[in-house]
């Protein structure tokens, strides 16, 4: 209850996709106190400062090699602090614990896929399967790893990603789509798994500015 007294700290990764914004909105309808930063112009040290109480790794044009600070701050916080990543945010998820990013066999881009997922953590209460928005040409695959494959599409492609032990989760998808099903459930599973156990959405106002900073 004290934790809820104030504004929850959500800090974005932006790795230059134009999808970062949108991200961002979802996150603005809870009244949260946000800082949006480059990936490639911010320190780790900069991250550690602000407290957060949630990182965003948001998606990207390029591969985890071009994601600036996105996998070392996921190693410094992912055992202390719920962290999502979208499409590229996942494939960087998917790096640090052993998997490749290659190019899938079928780039999908602006099309909607069936998503069958494990309906746990980030997944409760949605059905599976459910529609989701896709952009992306490149994927995470795994020989082994300890992460939890929590979801796929129906041409079989990694979808979702979790640690069986930490709130680290990352989706292929792009929840802040409007071509994807239950996204604000997505997100609000998200938010609970921190500081945030009641998410209250804020609804019927128009977000045209980002709180906070902006490298």
């Amino acid at each position: 209850m004290v934790l809820e007294s104030r504004q929850q700290k959500v800090v974005v990764i932006d790795n230059y996709d134009s999808f970062t914004f949108n991200l961002v909105q979802m996150f603005m309808q809870y009244q949260m106190d946000i800082k949006v930063y480059r990936s490639d112009q911010v320190l780790l040290e900069d991250i550690e400062v602000q407290s957060p109480d949630y990182i965003v790794i948001s998606p990207g044009p390029k591969n985890p090699a071009y994601s600036g600070v996105s996998i070392p701050l996921i190693q410094s916080f992912f055992q202390r602090i719920p962290i999502l990543g979208v499409c590229l945010g996942m494939q960087c998820i998917g790096e640090i614990f052993g998997g490749k990013t290659v190019r899938a066999s079928l780039p999908v881009h602006g099309k909607t896929s069936k998503i069958h997922h494990n309906a746990r953590h980030i997944f409760q209460g949605i059905p599976s399967p459910f529609s989701a928005a896709r952009y992306h040409s490149l994927m995470t695959q795994f020989d082994d790893s300890i992460l939890e494959i929590t979801a796929t599409s129906e041409d079989g492609v990694i979808m979702g990603l979790s640690h069986p032990e930490y709130p680290l989760h990352g989706v292929q998808f792009h929840p802040e789509s409007f071509l994807t099903e239950y996204g604000f459930t997505l997100i609000e599973n998200f938010l609970r798994l921190g500081p945030f156990k009641t998410p209250n959405r804020i609804t019927g106002k128009k977000y045209d500015q980002i709180p906070g900073n902006q490298c």
